[in-house]
């Protein structure tokens, strides 16, 4: 990303900010500074999976740009579950930043039948959308940093102006099932690909 790694990793734990850009997500809550409860919506063909669940700062480093991340879910209208630990951190990239996640994941129920090679693609995917949107948003300049740039610039307290900033982007809700389908698709033509 075309920002340094401090700017980049602030944006990253404002869950207000990088809500919109998790695909099929919604906020409900912010218990506190590190707690926040949500909903994660995912269509796979004609079944539709929904999970309510809660998400901590486990561990956060501001000195090192790293931080841990639990979230754990269950579905609404099933038995199924969900559990997550990523790890995060931002490192500098020539003149802007590079972010590294390492997830580990365990879902049951539903969505565990369709295997371990398939979820792994589809959330390598989930995740690149995610990732766009969020260089999109950091590159293209927070819409409050023009406010708070201008309230410090001397002009007394209240003085801040609103931003010329373009709205945030956003990522349309997920479904899987188009997800599913181009996986299978690249796996098929790299199957019969690899024979000629």
């Amino acid at each position: 990303m075309a920002a340094p790694p401090e700017r980049v990793f602030a944006y990253l734990l404002d869950v207000n900010k990088v809500a919109g850009c998790v695909p099929g997500a919604e906020l409900s809550e912010v218990v506190d500074p590190s707690t926040f409860k949500g909903k994660v919506k995912i269509k796979v063909g004609p079944v539709t999976v929904a999970y309510s669940g809660t998400a901590r700062i486990v561990d956060r480093d501001d000195s090192t740009h790293s931080a841990s991340i639990e979230a754990e879910g269950r579905e609404t209208t099933g038995p199924g579950s969900a559990r997550a630990t990523a790890h995060m951190s931002v490192v500098p990239d020539g003149a802007g930043s590079t972010v590294k996640i390492v997830t580990d994941y365990n879902v049951a129920g539903r969505v565990a039948q369709f295997g371990r090679g398939v979820m792994e693609d589809v959330s390598r995917r989930l995740v690149g959308e995610m990732a766009a949107c969020i260089a999109a948003n950091i590159e293209a300049g927070e819409p409050h940093s023009a406010t708070t740039a201008d309230a410090n610039s001397g002009d007394g307290p209240g003085a801040a102006t609103p931003s010329t900033s373009r709205a945030p982007a956003t990522v349309k809700p997920v479904n899987a099932f188009g997800l599913l389908f181009s996986v299978l698709w690249a796996r098929l033509r790299g199957l019969f690909g690899s024979k000629r």
